[in-house]
Order: structure tokens, then C-alpha cells, then sequence
């Protein structure tokens, strides 16, 4: 009877032993699987001018109404800064004054343009490109134009080519050959209908699968005729995985006023920019500006406070102090974080969309 009492409580100590073990292990994961939120951030004055020389304390963030406190820092191309206690942050000690940059400083030539492809060194770029009936006018044009943008784009990370009509085509995966994704263009054929929305939706979920700073830049001329994704879908994904995006058209796509509607309401919530050039011929500004943004981007990371809310979470970040008050700040406007959990390995089961 006493053997037996102690089998059984031995392996009832088991049991519970194993138990706790499981508990912890997942307390654990549940512990490790903190989002680190990234914002890319532009700053300008009432004249659209870059505030540059802005340092950590100049920001003030919120994550629906709870402060956050910054875990690094970084402006334009320049190294994060770790901000986290007992990590130090070189050259903090003594922070450049905040100036601004006129966006006409840049001088013409050469030296323009090396500066402007500098703009975008250490990112990976998505270029999405309309083959549809909508291009039929501009093809040729929008082809040279964009060929052109992936040769300006040499001090980039990596650069990635698609093109859409009814269905996306990968004509260049992401790749630091810019002479692949040059012939991924010339390739490209016009097609029929567009399915804008289903093609950008395949195209922020395949940015979101990258390391680093993405950007996705999108060719439209016209309205989307053949998408079952609604924009709104498009743009929480580019929200919540901390991707902007940038749309280059032309006037003609302003005849279609729903479109451009759609067009400046997503790339204003994912912190990018809609423009509308003459014709193809002229869109070398738009080029010029969506470098010129990237290369002053503040990029601002937290690790979000405890927060019950697993829905959208709504981003407010503000300029501190009184010299800052009319300088505007542009920035995603909130995320949806995704579930994440750990296999038996260790090794993440589904990626969390709060990170950049």
C-alpha cells in the first residue's frame, strides 16, 4: 500500500513538474515576442522645407493615448542610436542644431544626382508598374521613366520590379542588379483591365517579408476596374507593417476623381506622397522628391508599453517645445498588430506586422 501511494504521487510530482516546465517555457515565448514599432518620420516646415538636426527628445510619441519612450534613433542615412539604458549612443552628447533644407538647394549636374541617389542607400525598393489599358498612351514613356528612376537608384540596398494589368508578374525580385530589374522593365507588355488594388495588396505583403527600411513605389494612370481587395485592406497592411507608399501619375488619372481620392488617402496614411506630373516626360521632380524624402527620414523605434487593445492601435507622434510648434510631422497613423508565436525550435511561427 505504501509503494503504491508513492507511485502515485510520484507520478502526480511528474505531471505537475512538466506543467510548471510548459508554463514558464511559455511565458517565455509569450515574453520574447515584444513588437519593436518603427516609424519613418518626415519633418518640414510651413514652407515644406526638411527640419534636419532633430534630436530624441524633440519627439514626443504616443501608442493610443499611453506615452512611449524611444529604444533607437536615427535621421536620413546615418546609423541608428541605441537610446536603451547601458547601450550607448555615440555622438549624443553633442546633437547638431535643428536646421531646415530647402528642397531647390540641390545644385544641377552630376552632383545632384549622385546626392539624390544617395537618398535611398540601405533601402529596399518595390517599384509597381501599370501595364493595363490604361497605359496604352504613355507606355513607351512610363518605360524610359522608370528604367531610368532603377539606374538613379544605384546606392540602393536592393531594388524589386512588377508589373499589373489584370494579374501581378514578378518581372524582377528584389535584387541588387539593377541591370535585371532594367530588363524586367523593357520586357514588360500592356495588358487589359487593372487590378491595381489586388497587385499592390501581393506586393506590400512580399516588402513586408524583408529586413530593413521598404518603401513601395507604384505607376498608375488610371482607376482599378478588377480588384476584389478594397483599398482600405491595402493600406492597414502598409500601415501595419510600416511600409509608405509613393504613387507617381499623371494629370489624366485627376479625370477620374474616386481614384485620386483613394490614391492621396493611402499614401497619406502610410506616410508617403501621391503626385501627379504633366505627362511621363515630366515626372523627373516626383523621382527627385521621393529620394529627396527618404534621404531625410527620421526613423523612431519603441517597444509598445503593455497594452490590452489587439486591434488598431493609433500613432500620434508630436514635436516638443515652442521653436517647433508650426513644423508638420508625417508619419503612418497606427497599426494592427499581428500574432506572433514560437515553434518547438525557437524560430518565429508568423511574423508580427508592428516591426519594420
Amino acid at each position: 500500500m505504501t509503494k503504491r501511494i508513492a507511485l502515485i504521487l510520484g507520478i502526480v510530482s511528474v505531471f505537475l513538474l512538466g506543467w510548471a516546465t510548459r508554463t514558464i517555457a511559455q511565458q517565455a515565448q509569450f515574453q520574447v515576442s515584444v513588437d519593436l514599432v518603427q516609424l519613418n518620420v518626415a519633418v518640414t516646415d510651413s514652407k515644406g522645407n526638411y527640419i534636419t538636426g532633430l534630436k530624441p527628445s524633440d519627439f514626443i510619441i504616443t501608442e493610443d493615448g499611453i506615452s512611449e519612450k524611444l529604444a533607437f534613433f536615427a535621421e536620413g542615412n546615418g546609423p541608428a542610436r541605441s537610446l536603451i539604458e547601458g547601450q550607448p549612443a555615440p555622438e549624443e552628447n553633442k546633437p547638431p542644431e535643428a536646421s531646415f533644407v530647402p528642397r531647390e538647394s540641390a545644385a544641377p549636374g552630376s552632383e545632384a544626382t549622385d546626392s539624390l541617389s544617395a537618398a535611398v542607400v540601405g533601402s529596399n525598393v518595390f517599384i509597381l508598374f501599370d501595364t493595363s489599358n490604361y497605359m496604352y498612351r504613355g507606355f513607351v514613356f512610363a518605360q524610359d521613366a522608370i528604367a531610368d528612376f532603377v539606374r538613379s537608384l544605384e546606392k540602393a540596398d536592393k531594388v524589386a520590379f512588377y508589373s499589373y494589368s489584370r494579374d501581378l508578374s514578378r518581372a524582377a525580385k528584389l535584387t541588387a542588379d539593377r541591370g535585371d530589374v532594367v530588363r524586367g522593365v523593357r520586357t514588360t507588355v500592356a495588358g487589359d483591365d487593372a487590378a491595381l488594388y489586388n497587385s499592390l495588396l501581393l506586393t506590400v505583403k512580399d516588402a513586408s517579408q524583408t529586413m530593413g527600411r521598404k518603401v513601395v513605389v507604384v505607376f498608375s494612370n488610371g482607376p482599378d476596374n478588377s480588384s476584389v481587395v478594397p483599398p482600405e485592406d491595402v493600406a492597414e497592411l502598409a500601415q501595419s507593417s510600416g511600409i509608405p507608399i509613393y504613387m507617381i501619375s499623371t494629370r489624366e488619372a485627376r479625370l477620374e476623381p474616386v481614384s485620386t481620392a483613394v490614391f492621396e488617402r493611402m499614401t497619406a496614411a502610410t506616410g508617403g506622397k501621391a503626385y501627379f506630373s504633366k505627362n511621363w516626360r515630366d515626372e523627373r521632380k516626383a523621382f527627385e522628391s521621393i529620394r529627396d524624402d527618404l534621404g531625410h527620414l527620421y526613423s523612431l523605434s519603441y517597444y509598445p508599453k503593455d497594452n490590452q487593445n489587439h486591434g488598431w492601435r493609433s500613432i500620434s507622434v508630436r514635436l516638443a517645445g515652442e521653436r517647433l510648434k508650426n513644423c508638420h510631422v508625417r508619419t503612418r497613423n497606427g497599426y494592427r498588430p499581428h500574432s506572433m508565436h514560437f515553434g518547438g525550435g525557437g524560430e518565429t511561427a508568423s511574423e508580427t506586422g508592428a516591426s519594420n
